[in-house]
């Protein structure tokens, strides 16, 4: 795992899931520390952290209820709605990963992560034997289409492993302690392995992939 040296102070946003590099997050925010880090990401372009939380609530909570997963990743505010009084409707994407260091609680309870930054997953191409996952997910995106739900920012990528695996990994029904492991793989091809034989296993994918 190809993990910076250098270590930086990031704001935290802990949730009960997991957001992947490239992926789409739906925010529903109201708490005046979140409401305030919105805020200063919307004026400064800043990004802040979504970590998984292994225990304790989203809200209201004591920071020393707080246990938070090792990796998280970066999110950038693309816009935000308030349709009622005092309730943001927030759209991010999932940006670099990183290895959180240590946390701790500073102005309205907000959480400051100490953090180093995670690599990209390797440059690769597609390999023959995943070309079954990504043309089932191709299938799946064009279902979704027809039904004017969009959970995946373009462009679509379905010649990335990494991307095919990431997508995949938001949608299939796993368990979130599951969903956190694929994303701490630093590489999208031993990713896309394991979900691949996810695909295989239930049958949404065929043991002979279907042909171009």
């Amino acid at each position: 795992m190809m993990v910076s040296p250098t270590t930086q102070d990031l704001p935290l946003f802990p949730l009960q899931s997991v957001l992947f590099p490239g992926g789409l997050l739906g925010l529903r925010v109201f708490e005046a520390r979140y409401m305030d880090l919105i805020a200063h990401c919307l004026k400064t372009g800043d990004e802040f952290g979504v970590v998984l939380m292994l225990s304790g609530r989203e809200s209201g909570r004591p920071a020393a209820d707080v246990d938070l997963a090792a990796v998280g990743c970066r999110a950038k505010v693309l816009d935000c709605d308030m349709h009622e009084a005092g309730l943001l409707h927030v759209r991010c994407k999932g940006g670099g990963r990183f290895v959180l260091r240590n946390h701790t609680t500073v102005a309205l309870g907000l959480e400051m992560g100490r953090v180093q930054a995670m690599g990209d997953d390797p440059n690769a191409t597609l390999e023959a034997r995943h070309t079954g996952a990504a043309f089932a997910l191709g299938r799946a995106i064009a279902a979704l289409d027809l039904q004017r739900h969009k959970p995946f920012l373009p462009p679509y990528r379905l010649d990335t492993p990494g991307w095919v695996a990431n997508r995949w990994a938001e949608i299939l029904p796993i368990a979130t302690e599951a969903r956190q492991r694929l994303m701490e793989l630093p590489d999208g091809t031993q990713r896309l392995d394991v979900v691949d034989r996810y695909l295989r296993q239930h049958g949404i994918v065929a043991e002979s992939p279907p042909s171009q």
